[in-house]
């Protein structure tokens, strides 16, 4: 789905990894049924190849649940001659200096400990639904504990005290009680969902179900474990093996989970199966018993892995009410449908005849 509309201005945000991603600020369009006012633009070589400059006509398209994106310039529109749009040599967050590294598409601030956009993403990430799920820490409370130097690592969050959060904006003894009460509720986790939140590059939720089984949610054994032993396992390919052993080789993220453990996260017993191993499910509509989080991780508790785009690869679609594209694309491939009257059956281990 396609609208043209003009960019207002570039801006630039810096991700939980220290990526640096450009993003057009649109004069607001409806697109699709809801109202589009910000496009990624991914990286410099994209901007180059579309020659995407401030104040120019685009063409913005939006997908399903895809972050919308600026599909061309229409350069007949453009007016004057406005210079050609640069990503900034600096980090906007810390100041430290951008640096590309050879194969990589994107900028990265490297300053990783002490750039505040980069802590800020890290804990968002790690007490999110599919993390920790740590109810009642959200962006803000975030924002505030780190402006305040409460918190920098992952560990420091089972530090909080009420005294720490009785200064902070907006936390009266209700909210501080129950905040505190969440973070303490998750220290029994799930070994992959601790994983997830840990944020290691290149590595997703599917192939932290598959370190789970395979390390048995062992955590000493996997931050000991060799590129040879990962590269061995299924699904878990070079990149992956890589980015899990560097993420490991510092010390540092080391000493904060052992902090974590001391401080009374312990993993809950796999509850992995293998009745739907080697499938792949993709999810698309909405649910009126369960919501589409809960069939995701129900599904990749039976062993399936559950993926954002149908291909030729997908085993089913779960099918819900009011269907984004994803239907169609599952009707031209021939991808069998478990409908919203089968949903009970298949989150028990059943598939459809």
């Amino acid at each position: 789905q396609q609208e043209t509309t003009k960019i207002i201005d570039i801006i630039v945000s810096v991700g939980r990894t220290g990526a640096i991603t450009p993003v057009a600020k649109l004069e607001p369009v409806n697109i699709g049924g809801a109202m589009v006012s910000n496009a990624t633009l991914h990286n410099q070589d994209e901007i180059d190849r579309k020659d995407v400059r401030i104040g120019d006509a685009v063409l913005v398209q939006r997908a399903g649940d895809v972050i919308p994106e600026v599909v061309k310039v229409i350069t007949e529109k453009r007016r004057g001659k406005s210079p050609k749009y640069q990503l900034p040599k600096l980090c906007p967050s810390c100041s430290s200096s951008l640096t590309r590294v050879e194969g990589d598409v994107v900028l990265r601030c490297m300053n990783s400990d002490s750039c505040a956009a980069q802590v800020k993403g890290r804990m968002r990430h790690f007490v999110s639904k599919n993390c920790m799920d740590i109810d009642g820490v959200g962006e803000k409370l975030i924002d505030s504990l780190i402006e305040s130097k409460l918190v920098k690592k992952y560990s420091d969050l089972f530090k909080l005290s009420y005294s720490d959060l009785e200064n902070l904006e907006r936390m009266a003894d209700k909210s501080i009680n129950n905040t505190l009460d969440s973070i303490n509720n998750s220290k029994l986790i799930r070994f992959s969902r601790f994983l997830n939140g840990l944020g290691i590059r290149n590595v997703g939720t599917h192939a932290c179900n598959l370190l789970e089984r395979q390390f048995d949610s062992n955590i000493n054994k996997l931050t000991t474990a060799t590129e040879d032993k990962l590269n061995s396992i299924h699904e878990i390919g070079e990149i992956m093996a890589s980015s899990i052993v560097s993420y490991f080789s510092d010390q540092s993220n080391v000493d904060d989970i052992n902090e974590c453990m001391n401080l009374g996260v312990r993993f809950k017993k796999n509850q992995i199966s293998n009745e739907f191993k080697g499938l792949s499910f993709v999810i698309t509509g909405s649910f009126e018993n369960v919501s589409r989080a809960d069939i995701k991780k129900k599904l990749e508790e039976l062993g399936a892995r559950v993926s954002s785009s149908v291909s030729k690869n997908t085993s089913y679609l779960v099918l819900g009410s009011n269907p984004g594209s994803k239907l169609k694309k599952a009707s031209d491939l021939d991808v069998p449908i478990v409908g919203e009257d089968a949903i009970d059956s298949l989150l028990e281990g059943v598939l459809p005849n």
